[in-house]
C-alpha cells in the first residue's frame, strides 16, 4: 500500500497560546519520527517563512519557490509543502486559528486570513532591506519575550507583536495587488472559492456556482476577472487540479480509482485533462513525486 503523506497538527504542548518560533536551519536539520520534512506533508495550522541566509528551494502546494534572504513565504492551513535540503538560515512563525480569532478584531481577522490566501495573491514575498530590517526587529522581541521574559505579561506581548508583523506584511502585499482593496467583488469571490474548494469534484461548471450564489455566470467570471484575472472556470481547473494532485500523491488508489473520485465516468479523460493543466500525466506526476 501506498505511504499517506502525515498531517502535521500544532503541537499545543510546546505553547499554551497557540504559537511557536523555530529557527529554519534547525527544522532541516530534525530526524521526526512521525514525518519527514523532505516529503509532502499537510500542516493544519498557519506559518510565516522567513529567510536570513543563503538560497535554496521550498515546494508550496506542488510548486517549487526559489528562496534568499529577505524572502517570505505566507502559508496557509491545510496547505500540502516540503522542503529541500539546503544551508538556507531563517525563521518559522507558526499558529492556530484560534490564535489569530480570538485575539483580533474582526477586521484584523479578516485581513490575516486574506494575506494568507495564496489564491488572491503569490504565497512568496522578497522584501527590501527596510521591509526586511522592520520584520526581522519585529521577530526579534517576539523571540525575546517567548525565549528570555516569559512572564505572565509575554503571552500578550507576543500577540501584539504578530499581530503588527503581520499587519505589516498585509501592506507590503497589498502595495501591488489592488484585490485587497476591491470589497465590490472580494466577498463574492470568496464564497465562490469556498463552494469550489468543497464542490469541485462533484461539480466543474461555472452554471452550477452561479445557481448556488445567486448571480448569473457571467457575473460570477466578471468577479474572478477582476480579482485575479482569470476566468472562473480557470479558478475551478486550478482547484481541481490541486485537490487531484493530492490524492495522486496521498491515495493508494489507483490512477483509474482517482479519476472516478475526482469525477471523471471515463479515467481516460481524466487522464487528458490532467495532462493539458499540468503539462504532464497523472502517471508522471506519481513517479515524479515519489523520486524528489
Amino acid at each position: 500500500m501506498k505511504k499517506q503523506f502525515k498531517e502535521i497538527k500544532f503541537d499545543k504542548s510546546t505553547s499554551g497560546f497557540q504559537f511557536d518560533i523555530a529557527n529554519f536551519e534547525d527544522i532541516l536539520k530534525l530526524t521526526p519520527t512521525d514525518h519527514n520534512q523532505y516529503e509532502f506533508h499537510k500542516i493544519s495550522f498557519y506559518a510565516v517563512l522567513i529567510i536570513t541566509e543563503n538560497s535554496g528551494a521550498y515546494n508550496l502546494n506542488f510548486k517549487d519557490y526559489q528562496y534568499k534572504k529577505g524572502t517570505l513565504f505566507t502559508i496557509r492551513k491545510d496547505n500540502i509543502h516540503k522542503f529541500y535540503e539546503s544551508k538556507g538560515k531563517g525563521i518559522l512563525l507558526v499558529f492556530t486559528e484560534n490564535f489569530i480569532v480570538n485575539y483580533s478584531n474582526q477586521l484584523e481577522t479578516a485581513k490575516t486570513f486574506l494575506l494568507f490566501n495564496e489564491m488572491l495573491a503569490s504565497p512568496k514575498l522578497q522584501l527590501n532591506k527596510g521591509e526586511f530590517d522592520e520584520i526581522i526587529t519585529l521577530i526579534d522581541l517576539i523571540k525575546k519575550e517567548y525565549f528570555e521574559v516569559k512572564d505572565d505579561y509575554s503571552a500578550n506581548i507576543i500577540r501584539k507583536f504578530v499581530q503588527i508583523a503581520v499587519t505589516k506584511l498585509f501592506r507590503i502585499k497589498s502595495k501591488d495587488n489592488i484585490v485587497f482593496d476591491d470589497q465590490k467583488y472580494l466577498t463574492m469571490f470568496l464564497q465562490f472559492q469556498s463552494l469550489v474548494e468543497k464542490e469541485c469534484f462533484n461539480h466543474k461548471k461555472v452554471s452550477f456556482y452561479a445557481r448556488e450564489m445567486g448571480v448569473t455566470s457571467k457575473t460570477l467570471n466578471n468577479v474572478t476577472q477582476s480579482i485575479i484575472h482569470q476566468s472562473a472556470k480557470a479558478l475551478i481547473n486550478e482547484v481541481v487540479i490541486i485537490q487531484s494532485k493530492r490524492l495522486i500523491i496521498n491515495s493508494p488508489a489507483s490512477l483509474t480509482e482517482i479519476a472516478y473520485q475526482v469525477g471523471f465516468k471515463e479515467p481516460t479523460n481524466f487522464f487528458k485533462y490532467f495532462r493539458k493543466n499540468t503539462g504532464v500525466s497523472p502517471s508522471q506526476f506519481r513517479v515524479s513525486c515519489q523520486t524528489d
